[in-house]
């Protein structure tokens, strides 16, 4: 695509061809392949193949169940959720504005998240992971840190740890020999959860990829949008309408025939590398089918990919707070700093106490999941509250530095447009 558009600019700059009035079909060329991003097909690089062999799927056991819910962390959650924190800061934060900007996320990072376990924490320790039970608490904490640095950037993070979380999951034993190693390795793949789709007034459980039975497994036509570092995945959960079944979930290869990706940035999550992932037809076995497209299995991807988008909420949000706060004491106009202002000094205070609730509540939900609990309930108002203040908080962000607040050189404007996603995306990432 580089040389083709090189060449095409280099064909239209020419001066023959303008003499035979064929610049402007040039230049329309170059311009539509512009516009159109980089299309290709599926990334075929890794062969998957079973490297072991299980007798059964393993599972991670749920947590102890506790009567009290609280919120103190266990040392090994404090040692985690620190070198988080010290990842985003150091490595994310820097960075964010130049990935936003080339809508990509730099590999050394990416690589660099790889080695700090995050695709190795939801797997059991017998097969290569850091599992020893079900963390869903530790995964929304990682999200949380990962999003105070940068969200675009923490999406592209953990979108390879969504399917392997799946995979704990859901996944059979063939299905665990087969794609699991890869993500305990230090070249784990890049994936993606795909369960958005291109259309308005989204609804998870009413999906347009259709699925359908053929003689050799399914074959799976579709489209899905937003998909985080698309371009680069080399497996995909897509979900997909089953033919008599509702909707499931499938493991597809990027390599099959049939597949293509699309660059799709969007108004946030530039950073996340999103793309557009075209199924034409895509044959996939009969044992790429997950969960046995079990509705209750589904339901559940839903809900603890809506978690995972509350924890990233929280972690945007109280970046939020943690640069306004400085700001406004600093910002002196008429003669006193601006936070002496009640109209000032309230809307930070609004901030705060909003953040608060959206982590209170999005943290019970992951501790009544980890403990095997029900938390439908628990994370329907968790995306409630995330889906509008965290919208809320991102606007107000904007709104206290002023005129400061819509120019590039402070990231809140590019916290208040990742924010916006909140509300609308649907899978991606997985707690």
């Amino acid at each position: 695509m580089g040389v083709a558009m090189s060449a095409l600019n280099r064909v239209a700059g020419a001066r023959v061809v303008e003499r035979l009035g064929l610049k402007g079909p040039f230049e329309r060329a170059v311009s539509g392949m512009t516009r159109a991003g980089f299309q290709t097909i599926g990334v075929a690089g890794r062969t998957w193949a079973a490297t072991r062999t299980l007798t059964a799927p393993k599972r991670l056991p749920t947590a102890d169940r506790r009567d009290l819910f609280d919120l103190t962390l266990t040392d090994e959650q404090e040692l985690i959720r620190g070198t988080v924190v010290e990842f985003a800061a150091e490595q994310l934060r820097p960075i964010a504005a130049d990935a936003d900007a080339k809508c990509e996320a730099p590999q050394g990072i990416l690589a660099t998240a790889t080695e700090l376990g995050i695709t190795a924490i939801g797997v059991p320790e017998e097969l290569g992971g850091l599992g020893a039970e079900r963390s869903t608490v530790t995964n929304a904490l990682v999200a949380e840190a990962l999003a105070h640095g940068d969200l675009g950037l923490a999406v592209a993070c953990l979108a390879p740890a969504a399917v392997s979380t799946a995979l704990v999951l859901w996944g059979d034993e063939h299905q665990q020999a087969t794609y699991l190693p890869p993500f305990v390795a230090d070249n784990a793949p890049a994936a993606a959860l795909a369960i958005q789709e291109p259309h308005p007034l989204f609804d998870p459980f009413s999906l347009r990829t259709k699925a359908y039975r053929s003689s050799g497994g399914f074959v799976l036509s579709g489209v899905k949008s937003l998909v985080p570092r698309a371009a680069a995945a080399e497996l995909f959960v897509i979900a997909a309408e089953l033919d008599g079944r509702g909707p499931a979930l499938f493991l597809v290869e990027s390599g099959g025939s049939g597949v293509t990706v699309e660059a799709e940035p969007g108004m946030g999550l530039r950073a996340a590398g999103t793309g557009r992932l075209t199924l034409d037809r895509v044959a996939v076995p009969a044992t790429a089918l997950l969960g046995d497209a079990s509705s209750t299995v589904y339901a559940e991807c839903v809900r603890l990919a809506r978690l995972g988008w509350c924890a990233l909420a929280v972690g945007t949000a109280q970046a939020v707070l943690d640069y306004v706060v400085p700001y406004v004491n600093e910002r002196v106009a008429f003669g006193e700093p601006v936070s002496h202002r009640q109209g000032v000094a309230f809307k930070v205070a609004d901030i705060g106490t909003e953040l608060e609730g959206m982590r209170l509540v999005t943290l019970r939900a992951a501790s009544r999941a980890e403990q095997g609990r029900p938390f439908a309930r628990e994370v329907a108002l968790a995306r409630k509250l995330c889906a509008d203040k965290g919208m809320a908080i991102g606007s107000d962000g904007v709104q206290l530095l002023g005129g400061h607040g819509y120019v590039k050189e402070h990231p809140v404007e590019r916290w208040y447009r990742d924010l916006r996603a909140i509300g609308l995306m649907e899978g991606a990432v997985l707690v």
